[in-house]
C-alpha cells in the first residue's frame, strides 16, 4: 500500500503525542457546537485530489474540528447524558484501532470477543443471571434495545404462530426513552402504552391491567434510570406479570443500569435476575469511550434464533464458537468493548463499584444543596444520579438564555428538559470527579 498511502513517521508521532496530552489535560469546556458555515469556512476544503498532507489534516482536525465539539468528560457536563472514560480506556481505544480487529465472528476474533466476554459476564453476573448468559456489545442502546426486542418479538411469533392480526405490541410508558418507539416502527410493530404512576413509573400492577386477555404483546419494556428523571421501573412488580403471561422482558438500563455495580444501589433493581435481555452503556456512567453498548440475554441461544446469518461466504463459521454477529443486528463490527475490558482489567470491579457509589453520593449532596438554596426548588430527591429542579420566577425564555451563556463560557453545561409538560433544568451527573460544591457555585449565578 505504501505506493499509494506512504507512511510517514512524524505524522504518527504528532498524532500520538496529541492523543497523550488530551488523555493526560482533559477537554476544553468551552468547546462546543457552532453554526455549519462558520466551522466549514474555518475548515476549508480537506477532500481533494491531491490531499492537503497529513499534518496539515491534523492542524484542522485540532484548530476546527475538535474546538466544535462539545466537551463531553468535563466535569461540569451535566447535559443529557454525558461521558466519563477512564485514562486507560482512552489509550486502548488507540491500540484497538492499531490491532485492526474484525471481532464479528470467533474465526476473525476470538481473542477480543474472549476478551470482551469477560467484561459482559461481569454485567451478567451483577444481573444474577447464569454462566451461561451472554451476548454482544453493539454501537449503542438504540441498537441494543431493537436487536432485544427483535428476539422477544421472534419468541413471541415461534410461541403463538402467526402475526397478530392488527400487528405486534411492544408495552412501555411514555417515559421509556424514544429509541423503543423506533425500534418498534422498525420492526412494523406499536407501542401498547401502560400508565405511568406519579413520576412516570411503570408497576407490575399497571401492567397487569394493560397485558391481560391479550395475545398480541410481544415484549415488555422496563427502564433502569429513565433518562429524562433517572427513575427506575417497578422491574420485579413487571417480571412476575410477564412470567404470567409469557412475556419477553427487556430491561433498558442504557444509562441506570451501570448503578448495578455499587452495592448500595442494587435494591432499586430487584427483579433483573428475571428479565430475559438487558441493555447498558458503559460509555455513559461505566467509564468507556464511545461507542460501547452491551446487549446481554439471560438465554443468548433465543436470540440466535433471530439474529444469525447463513449464507454460502458464511458457511465456515465456527457455530460451536461465540460469534457476536449471532446477538445482535450486526454482521461487520469492531471490538468495541475491549476499552471497557481493559479498563476494569487495569483498575478493577473494586474501583468501579466505588467510582458509582461516589457518583450517587455527590448526586445527594448537590441536591441536597439545591433544597436548600432559597433562589431553587428541588423537584423530588433522585434515585439515581438525575436531579430535576426549577428557578422559580424566570420564563423559559430566561431559563433557556441562562444554559446558553453557561455552554459558551464553559462555566457549566445544564440543559433544560420537560418535565409533565413544565420546561425544568436537569444535571445528570456520570464523573466521579464532578464536585457538588462547584455546581451548586455555578448554579448560584441563577440569582
Amino acid at each position: 500500500m505504501s505506493e499509494f498511502f506512504p507512511q510517514d513517521p512524524a505524522l504518527l508521532d504528532a498524532v500520538v503525542a496529541w492523543s497523550r496530552r488530551r488523555i493526560l489535560e482533559g477537554q476544553d469546556p468551552r468547546a462546543t457546537a457552532r453554526p455549519a458555515a462558520e466551522i466549514l469556512a474555518d475548515l476549508g476544503p480537506t477532500i481533494t485530489a491531491d490531499g492537503i498532507g497529513g499534518h496539515e489534516a491534523l492542524r484542522r482536525f485540532v484548530d476546527v474540528v475538535v474546538t466544535s465539539t462539545r466537551a463531553q468528560g468535563d466535569p461540569l457536563n451535566l447535559a443529557y447524558v454525558p461521558s466519563a472514560p477512564t485514562p486507560a480506556s482512552l489509550v486502548f481505544d488507540l491500540a484497538v484501532s492499531a490491532a485492526e480487529i474484525f471481532a464479528g465472528t470467533w474465526e476473525a476474533g476470538a481473542g477480543a470477543i474472549a476478551a470482551e466476554n469477560q467484561a459482559l459476564a461481569w454485567l451478567a453476573d451483577l444481573a444474577g443471571w447464569p454462566a451461561g448468559a451472554g451476548g454482544a456489545f453493539v454501537q449503542g442502546g438504540t441498537i441494543g434495545n431493537l436487536s432485544a426486542l427483535a428476539a422477544g418479538r421472534h419468541a413471541a411469533a415461534t410461541a403463538r404462530g402467526a402475526r397478530p392480526p392488527g400487528g405486534w405490541k411492544i408495552a412501555a410508558t411514555a417515559d421509556a426513552h424514544s429509541s423503543v418507539a423506533v425500534a418498534a416502527r422498525t420492526m412494523d410493530a406499536e407501542i401498547l402504552p401502560v400508565p405511568g404512576d406519579e413520576r412516570g413509573r411503570l408497576t407490575g400492577d399497571a401492567l397487569e391491567a394493560t397485558v391481560a386477555g391479550r395475545d398480541d404483546v410481544a415484549a415488555v419494556v422496563v427502564t433502569a434510570g429513565t433518562t429524562n428523571a433517572g427513575i427506575v421501573d417497578d422491574i420485579a412488580g413487571a417480571a412476575a406479570v410477564c412470567a404470567r403471561h409469557g412475556l419477553w422482558l427487556h430491561v433498558d438500563g442504557a444509562y441506570g443500569l451501570a448503578a448495578l455495580a455499587a452495592p448500595g444501589a442494587r435494591p432499586l433493581f430487584a427483579g433483573i435476575e428475571q428479565a430475559d435481555s438487558f441493555v447498558v452503556d458503559p460509555h455513559k456512567w461505566l467509564f468507556a469511550p464511545y461507542d460501547c453498548c452491551a446487549l446481554v440475554y439471560r438465554e443468548p441461544a433465543r436470540a440466535a434464533a433471530t439474529h444469525a446469518q447463513f449464507a454460502g461466504y458464511l458457511e465456515q463459521i465456527d457455530r460451536g464458537e461465540w460469534n457476536p454477529s449471532d446477538y445482535a443486528i450486526q454482521l461487520t463490527r469492531r471490538p468495541r468493548g475491549l476499552p471497557f475490558w481493559f479498563s476494569l482489567a487495569t483498575y478493577g470491579t473494586a474501583a468501579y463499584a466505588a467510582a458509582v457509589e461516589k457518583v450517587l453520593a455527590t448526586t445527594r449532596e448537590l441536591a441536597a444543596g439545591i433544597d436548600a438554596a432559597d433562589h431553587l426548588e428541588l423537584l423530588f430527591p433522585p434515585e439515581l444520579s438525575v436531579v430535576l429542579f426549577r428557578r422559580p420566577g424566570w420564563s423559559e425564555d430566561e431559563m433557556r438564555a441562562w444554559s446558553r451563556r453557561c455552554a459558551r463560557s464553559g462555566v457549566i453545561l445544564c440543559v433544560p428538559t420537560r418535565w409533565q409538560g413544565e420546561l425544568v433544568f436537569r444535571l445528570c451527573l456520570v464523573n466521579p470527579d464532578t464536585d457538588a460544591a462547584a455546581v451548586l457555585e455555578a448554579l448560584e449565578t441563577m440569582r
